[in-house]
């Protein structure tokens, strides 16, 4: 079995290995990967592998090396379960690697959950396997790619609208082009009548791509920051960028009314001691708002919220997104690459393709 491993300390730094087959225990069951998918989702999981918990979902064995978390589909090819039949497909939080042994435990809603011990104090959300049809490879490749994206998207609509916004009348978001940015960049654009504008930033090579996605009412380059209209706002940071983060800070002052720390995907410019002017950044954790709604609505219903939501911008995708599939794990450690410097196109979303139909 081959998986790629990452060093804990310097994030770029990857090596390929194989390592013998985990041994199914009683209960337990093999998934053999078929898909992935890899964005600036997983360098954020790789940044902040301590401070949120991202590298033990799962564990090496090897001092210093992790294994980077990604979203795709897998087949189950072994099953000591009687819950859990072979050829079973299922879509979920998966190693970087070509196989995963879970111990399924049925989650009452048609999924599984995998109760292996040092999982269980996990956020829950990551911790669900979904059962899903044989199909068209297409599918999956979406799914993998834009599902967990525009989940936290959709997530951080709902927060900001269960905030009032914080009163500001404009949304300022950092790497409007990144996935995750344009999608909420689309969701605060749908509601009618909105009081607030939306205004992107983005480096001056994705200035175009993020217009041209008619979301925003206003787009700035990060050398534009000090344009930014003297508006009570909010600024949602999707990079991590300590220097942009600074400006935006001192740039509206006392107008700056709430600053959301939620990707690190310019991690190498991810300077935590920054004294910044005005409020204090707070990281926003998208379960955590899955859990508020749980509480607050019947079980279910933020996570039928967030499939509509999806699958509602999924529909129009093609004209944002060029898939690109490459062959086998050994073509991830190029793809993690070029995202974790940052020279990724951001119309491209990248697969991993480990079994052919």
């Amino acid at each position: 079995m081959q998986r790629l491993l990452t060093d804990h300390k310097n994030i770029t730094e990857t090596r390929l290995e194989t390592v013998p087959s985990e041994l199914l225990g009683s209960g337990q069951a093999r998934l053999k990967l078929s898909s992935f998918a890899l964005t600036s989702n997983n360098v954020t999981y790789a940044a902040s592998g301590f401070a949120i918990g991202y590298w033990h979902f799962f564990p090496t064995g090897i001092e210093g090396q992790g294994l980077v978390p990604v979203w795709g589909t897998a087949e189950v090819v072994e099953s000591n379960s009687d819950d859990l039949a072979v050829g079973t497909l299922l879509y979920g939080f998966y190693p970087l690697a070509e196989e995963l042994v879970i111990t399924p435990q049925s989650d009452g809603h048609g999924g599984f959950v995998d109760a292996v011990a040092h999982r269980a104090e996990l956020p829950a959300v990551y911790n669900r396997y979904t059962p899903v049809r044989a199909g068209d490879a297409d599918q999956d490749h979406i799914r993998a790619l834009l599902q967990p994206l525009l989940a936290t998207s959709y997530l951080l609509f709902d927060w900001l609208m269960d905030n009032d916004c914080f009163g500001a009348k404009q949304i300022i978001i950092g790497s409007a082009s990144s996935k995750t940015g344009l999608g909420l960049c689309k969701y605060l654009a749908e509601p009618e009548g909105r009081e607030y504008k939306i205004i992107g930033l983005t480096s001056e090579g994705n200035r175009d791509f993020v217009q041209g996605l008619g979301a925003c009412d206003q787009v700035l380059t990060y050398d534009e920051i000090a344009q930014l209209p003297s508006e009570d706002s909010v600024y949602v940071d999707m990079s991590g960028n300590a220097q942009v983060k600074a400006q935006v800070h001192s740039t509206l002052g006392a107008h700056l009314k709430h600053s959301s720390a939620v990707g690190i995907s310019h991690w190498d410019q991810f300077q935590p001691q920054v004294v910044l002017e005005g409020v204090k950044p707070q990281f926003f954790f998208a379960p955590a708002q899955i859990a508020k709604r749980r509480e607050e609505w019947a079980p279910g219903v933020i996570e039928k919220q967030i499939t509509q939501a999806w699958k509602r911008l999924a529909k129009d995708a093609s004209s944002w997104l060029d898939v690109q599939v490459h062959g086998g794990i050994g073509q991830a450690a190029d793809v993690y690459d070029a995202l974790a410097s940052g020279s990724a196109n951001p119309r491209d979303g990248h697969v991993i393709r480990l079994s052919v139909d």
